[in-house]
């Protein structure tokens, strides 16, 4: 996916008339977008895409869906069904009231891309900078640095999110595309491992559990690209971008596993 850096339009005509009669007084969602803007540009993300390509969907959109999916706990598959069918959403991110929105797995690779450029903290530096080029937010000086553990515990879980992620994601494209070869490689314990919705909740919380679950997805993954590498497999199968965004991932934040070993 390839980034086109464009201006941030601003709310479509036919969208805000028709918002705006079914919500006269607003919204949460959309005093957000009244009062605070869209709180970030292409250009903020334009170095974690390439620049040749198919288009990818617009990073300050990507990032703004991601803010409001935190704020109503929404899995992706919500949130895409909301930038879908929900009028106050089409009006925060710009939308036509007829634009059909996109895969929810589009969330998860923006959230990925995050990871491979060590800017998981990108989303709330530029939400901070906003809310105080607002006047909403004052700097305190230890604030910052006080919070400096909290930070590295979401970095943590994020990073333990996003590749078990990756690894569902990869198991589902193969799985749709190839199942017979599924069947004949994936362990039937993956099934119960990765075969529900992954959220932070269902994460183990313990710093040692964490470790050891992350250790876990890392050795799974390693043996599904050995799988997927083995001659038998067709060279297809080989260059799928879940695979691709997999094998990214798996040689940042995983050791090699060798051919064969445990």
């Amino acid at each position: 996916m390839s980034l086109k850096v464009l201006p941030i339009p601003p709310v479509p005509e036919e969208t805000a008339r028709v918002v705006r009669a079914i919500f006269p007084r607003g919204n949460v969602l959309m005093q957000l977008r009244d009062t605070v803007g869209t709180m970030y540009v292409d250009e903020a993300f334009a170095d974690l895409f390439p620049t040749h390509g198919q288009p990818a969907e617009a990073p300050w959109r990507l990032a703004f869906i991601t803010v409001l999916q935190f704020m109503e706990h929404l899995t992706d598959r919500q949130a895409a069904d909301a930038v879908r069918s929900r009028l106050d959403w089409k009006y925060t991110l710009s939308l036509d009231l007829t634009d059909p929105g996109f895969h929810h797995t589009v969330l998860s690779e923006f959230r990925s891309r995050l990871v491979q450029g060590n800017a998981e903290e990108r989303l709330l530096d530029l939400l901070l900078e906003r809310c105080r080029e607002g006047g909403w937010l004052k700097a305190r000086g230890r604030q910052r640095t006080d919070s400096t553990h909290i930070l590295a515990k979401i970095r943590a879980l994020n990073r333990v999110l996003c590749v078990a992620q990756t690894m569902v994601y990869a198991l589902n494209v193969l799985a749709e595309v190839a199942p017979a070869w599924v069947r004949a490689y994936v362990p039937a314990e993956w099934v119960e491992r990765y075969g529900e919705r992954l959220e932070h909740e269902r994460l183990p919380q313990g710093e040692d559990e964490r470790t050891q679950y992350a250790n876990q997805v890392g050795a799974d993954g390693w043996t599904l690209l050995q799988a997927v590498d083995a001659a038998s497999t067709a060279d297809w199968m080989k260059t799928l971008p879940a695979v691709t965004t997999l094998r990214i991932i798996w040689e940042q934040q995983f050791e090699p596993r060798e051919q064969g070993g445990q």
